[in-house]
């Protein structure tokens, strides 16, 4: 069998902005036979595929049938971004057959944009590459006063929906974040992030037969994650998609091919899945299943200190759920590079830092006001809210790179903060290398002290000593991180710092995080990381920022009926004032915290019973510790011991079940 010839063919007028690469109708000549009536998307045989010296494929194998959903996944590095510009034809395989059907309509996102004065609404349309040949031949046939190939073309519009187009584009903008009124701004008017989000929905504009993304999520907010996840879910065609959102693979993919030792694996069913059954395989491994075992230990561990101090009992809920899949997902990152920790914070003073009524925002165009926040060590707050509402100008503000516009910040002292955003990834010295980077910040430590700190995050041997400039995204975002936990702060600010990091390195800073003594604020759309390490959620909407009691699913929720109420053009319920309103408002509010005075004061009792169970449990694990204890003079000790563990385990599983349920009925009561 030989591989089918490519070439790119161009079938209609495009702008002189429009990026050639954009979309593109694929042609073959001479497809193989099996091709013709076979539901067979992609296929590679025997495939070698390299960048410059490196081989990243060799004798690789895969089949991809129509209408399937695939997640590439795999470590930096290891060739998945390339498989996509090989499917894309910019390259041809080095020994092997790739081939594709005839004829086949292909959409990715540019990674340019140029700096058109195009309306954003017209760049978004351009995506559609039929419909905008077919308005040019009417605008041709209507200045020549066909009539005849004007109905024709008139009929065609119809056929593909083209007098709808507008709507489709301004839906796919709005689901993207885009304000109606942006829609007619130029494209030269929007900033990196936004062009990128522009491409997006340019990609999803175009009828494709088969859709590449290349880490989609890494411009978005979790607002418009969530819609472009339900948007995938629809997609009539063929996804290949490379992510290392975890929740996003899971929600949208069937299949997993993984990347790995220069070879193609093929897993059926969701991210999720592929996690478990890759952790089967590598617990074959003595030392990874070792290795495992202590990662597991360490998230039970957290769980533990979780369940002493959680009050909210649907969050509780979510975060023990999410807590238990993490022993799943664990093993399956046993081999990953990255491992590191944070050491403890010098001082950890209280509270770190007061807000109160503080009002944030630019050129006195206030986001939010009288916003009231007290962290102290331990504080896990996660920020959500749709976007532009003010979650980075919050982080700011603690940070202190911008000014509140009102309202007062009361800063601990000994508070030392550790920031991270995506603007410092290009604060990086160019010339400069991560040791010396390191150097910088600690002169007196040893070298080889700052190398195994950075081995930690990926640099080991030369790449410690490479200089920057060259860094992909995700090498820069790891030095930044790696930068921020040397300096062990007691505040840590992180805005979106999943971008560009793949699957292991996102494992790690979870693992990382959990164990972290200081005051935690977190903004990002990874949501297993928000559900991981966060207690707490902190709800940036409607200029105001107050505590949102629920999880991540509940903000889904919230986020789904705040989009119904502005497409139906509903108004808020009308708020009642006057003196006799506010009287009748505090006699409720009076008569509902007496109803629920009881069910706090079980809650509290029970809280304090699980206290003390986790004291004994501790006390008795300590003991079996002992290799004493498992002599034959200790062997009436250990039957005891043995028993005592037993029956508090048991009476925690009780306790904890009947936790959870007052605390529903608290909640529904409120």
């Amino acid at each position: 069998m030989r591989c089918a010839h490519i070439w790119f063919n161009e079938i209609t007028e495009r702008s002189e902005h429009t990026p050639s690469h954009f979309v593109s109708r694929i042609s073959f000549s001479l497809p193989p036979p099996y091709l013709i009536n076979s539901d067979a998307m992609l296929n590679l045989t025997n495939l070698t595929l390299r960048r410059g010296p490196k081989v990243l494929l060799q004798g690789a194998e895969l089949t991809v049938h129509r209408g399937q959903k695939i997640g590439i996944t795999g470590g930096n590095g290891t060739g998945k971004s390339t498989l996509l510009a090989l499917v894309r034809g910019e390259l041809e395989p080095d020994a092997g057959e790739f081939t594709l059907p005839p004829a086949l309509v292909i959409a990715h996102v540019a990674q340019e944009t140029p700096a058109t004065p195009t309306p954003a609404l017209e760049y978004v349309l351009a995506g559609d590459e039929e419909l905008a040949g077919i308005r040019a031949e009417l605008a041709t046939a209507e200045r020549d006063a066909d009539g005849v190939r004007q109905a024709v073309l008139h009929a065609r519009l119809e056929a593909i929906g083209g007098y709808s187009a507008e709507a489709r584009a301004a839906r796919l903008m709005h689901g993207l974040g885009f304000s109606s009124s942006e829609l007619s701004q130029p494209v030269s008017a929007f900033s990196g992030g936004w062009r990128m989000r522009l491409n997006l929905a340019r990609a999803l504009m175009c009828r494709s037969d088969l859709l590449l993304l290349d880490e989609p999520t890494n411009h978005l907010d979790l607002d418009a994650v969530f819609w472009l996840e339900e948007w995938l879910r629809g997609y009539p065609g063929t996804l290949l998609l490379i992510s290392h959102d975890r929740e996003f693979l899971d929600r949208v993919v069937e299949g997993i091919v993984h990347l790995e030792r220069q070879s193609l694996t093929l897993y059926p069913g969701n991210y999720s899945q592929f996690e478990v059954r890759r952790a089967e395989r590598l617990a074959q491994q003595q030392a990874a299943h070792e290795k495992q075992e202590r990662e597991v230990a360490h998230i039970r561990r957290f769980v533990e200190r979780f369940r002493a101090k959680a009050t909210k009992a649907r969050q509780a809920q979510s975060r023990l759920k999410q807590l238990a899949r993490m022993e799943l997902i664990a093993p399956a990152h046993v081999d990953s590079p990255f491992h590191f920790e944070f050491r403890p914070p010098e001082k950890l003073p209280d509270p770190l830092l007061t807000l109160e009524r503080v009002s944030g925002g630019y050129s006195e165009a206030a986001v939010f006001n009288g916003a009231g926040l007290s962290l102290r060590a331990g504080s896990r707050l996660g920020l959500v809210g749709p976007n532009g509402a003010g979650k980075s100008t919050l982080i700011k503000i603690l940070a202190q790179e911008l000014a509140p516009l009102a309202g007062q910040s009361f800063r601990a002292p000994d508070l030392k903060v550790g920031y991270f955003a995506q603007h410092q990834l290009e604060q990086l010295d160019p010339e400069a290398s991560a040791l010396l980077h390191m150097r910088r910040l600690d002169p007196l430590a040893p070298e080889q002290a700052l190398r195994d700190f950075l081995g930690g995050f990926g640099f080991c041997g030369d790449e410690a000593l490479r200089p920057v400039a060259p860094f992909s995204g995700g090498e820069k975002a790891r030095l930044v991180l790696a930068l921020v936990v040397y300096q062990r702060p007691n505040l840590l600010l992180l805005d979106e710092p999943t971008n560009h990091l793949d699957l292991d390195m996102r494992h790690a800073l979870t693992l990382a995080l959990q164990d972290y003594e200081g005051a935690l604020v977190l903004v990002s759309h990874d949501r297993h990381l928000l559900a991981s390490v966060t207690d707490e959620l902190l709800l940036v909407a409607e200029g105001k920022v107050l505590p949102f009691d629920g999880d991540l699913e509940d903000y889904r929720r919230w986020l789904a009926e705040r989009r119904s109420r502005e497409e139906e053009g509903g108004a808020a319920e009308p708020v009642a004032h006057g003196a006799a309103a506010r009287k009748e408002k505090k006699r409720l509010e009076a008569e509902r915290r007496q109803r629920l005075q009881p069910l706090r004061k079980a809650l509290e009792k029970l809280e304090k019973e699980m206290d003390g169970l986790n004291r004994d449990k501790a006390a008795v694990e300590q003991r079996l510790a002992d290799p004493g204890i498992y002599e034959a003079a200790g062997k009436d000790e250990l039957r005891q011991l043995l028993l005592d563990q037993a029956r508090i385990d048991q009476a925690l599983a009780i306790a904890e079940e009947r936790w959870l349920e007052l605390g529903e009925e608290l909640e529904a009561a409120s």
